[in-house]
């Protein structure tokens, strides 16, 4: 099993690096079962974070052909400013990105039955803005939720998200979150929790899906 995880000028760093980690520790306790693989839309290369300039290598490009996850971390950078004064905020990073050539390989791996698209923090505002989640269930940031939700997309306030094809985590240290929901998934419970010990992290709160009893407001 694959997983693509997408580099793009001005990723958060932790977004990428702590599913990272998490998946490939998961990896080894299959016994290989999962390869982990940084990509960008246009192949291989240096991309800039949004962090003090840290650079990581993408060595591949992003294949929404080929089955597993594709993971979209978010933006690193300032929250307020003018990019008039060229001030590249969050919201102008991910705006860029969702108008990048990342968009039409984004939508076909939403497309395809064979691959999950899962989001990090403000990945999950990025697919929104590029209009290719509206009507399904996501989570972002705390700061982000009411433009998600205007996005047509239905925000939920939970750590993980899990509507099948799509998965997606809250803030930026829930990326930790969604490698081990991602572990438990494909690999059951005892890899997950054998990385959850590994790591000496706990799993915050419970992973919301479209199912079960609708709570009656109290």
């Amino acid at each position: 099993m694959l997983v693509q995880i997408v580099l793009f000028d001005g990723f958060d760093p932790l977004d990428v690096v702590a599913p990272f980690e998490v998946l490939a520790a998961g990896s080894d306790a299959a016994g290989g079962a999962m390869a982990v693989e940084l990509v960008h839309a246009d192949g291989p290369g240096e991309v800039v974070s949004g962090t003090r300039g840290l650079t990581l290598r993408a060595t591949g490009r992003l294949d929404p052909d080929r089955p597993g996850y594709v993971v979209v971390p978010g933006a690193s950078g300032p929250t307020i400013g003018d990019p008039d004064q060229g001030v590249l905020t969050i919201p102008v990073l991910l705006a860029r990105f969702a108008e990048s050539a990342a968009r039409p390989l984004l939508r076909a791996a939403l497309h395809n039955p064979e691959v999950t698209v899962a989001a990090v923090c403000g990945g999950s505002l990025a697919l929104a803005m590029a209009g290719l989640i509206e009507g399904r269930h996501a989570v972002t940031h705390r700061l982000g939720m009411d433009v998600l939700d205007a996005t047509g997309v239905r925000a939920v306030p939970a750590r993980v998200v899990d509507d099948g094809d799509l998965v997606s985590a809250g803030g930026v240290t829930s990326g930790l979150d969604l490698g081990l929901h991602i572990l438990e998934r494909e690999f059951g419970p005892r890899v997950a929790n054998a990385v959850e010990t590994l790591f000496e992290y706990e799993r915050r709160g419970i992973v919301w899906r479209a199912a079960g009893r609708t709570p009656v407001t109290i």
